[in-house]
């Protein structure tokens, strides 16, 4: 988790007896720099507004930090390590950024409540994506019975 590169993440949020979870990843859209996930989780809970998309979506359902009873943190990678220049980060951020939509439509389709929509119009590649499935399905066993 310390090393930068291309990462899938999800967020297992526990209150109240409700599981929430938040898909993820790392791999900039404006830059060519891509973090470790250790970097994300804090950026996550954080006051910056352009990079606490969990805790804006944890307000979004009326939920303050401090309600939450626990949090996980599930992640796989590097799928692809770090690059130097943004042309060659853009396909790699391509791919990541469709297995991450895939990722987030599977554990919505297997049942379980994703807070965030993601948004991707990039092609799925299928072999990254069996690997991206197996790891999480570990976690979440609901993953095996999609697609």
């Amino acid at each position: 988790m310390l090393q930068r590169g291309f990462w899938l993440y999800v967020w297992r949020i526990h209150v109240a007896g409700e599981v929430l979870l938040y898909v993820g990843r790392t791999g900039d859209e404006s830059s060519a720099h891509a973090s470790a996930p250790y970097d994300r989780f804090g950026q996550h809970l954080g006051r910056n507004k352009n990079a606490n998309a969990l805790k804006r979506n944890l307000q979004a359902r009326g939920l303050r930090l401090e309600q939450i009873d626990a949090y996980d943190f599930v992640f796989h990678g590097p799928i692809f390590d770090e690059v130097d220049d943004l042309m060659a980060h853009k396909p790699l951020r391509d791919i990541v950024a469709a297995l991450e939509k895939e990722l987030a439509g599977a554990l919505g389709q297997a049942g379980y409540t994703v807070l965030n929509a993601v948004n991707c119009r990039r092609p799925l590649d299928p072999d990254h994506w069996a690997t991206v499935k197996a790891s999480f399905a570990v976690e979440f066993p609901g993953l095996d019975q999609t697609r």
